[in-house]
């Protein structure tokens, strides 16, 4: 399984700003190895937040994403305190969910 997500959520006015930094190789299927062998795709296909157990942000990705990858988004209706889960899951069946608390 993949290193855990750094994840920040902060209030910034009256909106919840989340950053978050994923740790995942993104490869895209096109690079060869030493050999000239094609490493096979390994990439986040599918992103989600939630809050209060309610959706904020799903994102559909492909292999041009780059490696580590990181997301910044906003979302009202946050109040310091509460919970943030943020979950990808990638085109091998990989996943991962981290959170993190609103401050």
């Amino acid at each position: 399984m993949a290193d855990p997500m750094r994840i920040r959520a902060t209030m910034a006015g009256d909106k919840v700003e989340v950053r978050v930094l994923m740790s995942h190789e993104m490869e895209t299927g096109q690079r060869k190895d030493a050999k000239g062998n094609l490493v096979p795709a390994h990439y986040i296909q599918n992103v989600t937040a939630t809050h209060n157990g309610k959706v904020v942000l799903t994102a559909e990705w492909g292999p041009a994403i780059s490696k580590n990858p990181f997301l910044s988004f906003k979302f009202g209706g946050g109040k310091a305190g509460e919970k943030v889960v943020v979950t990808w899951t990638d085109n091998k069946g990989d996943k991962r969910t981290d959170e993190a608390t609103i401050s």
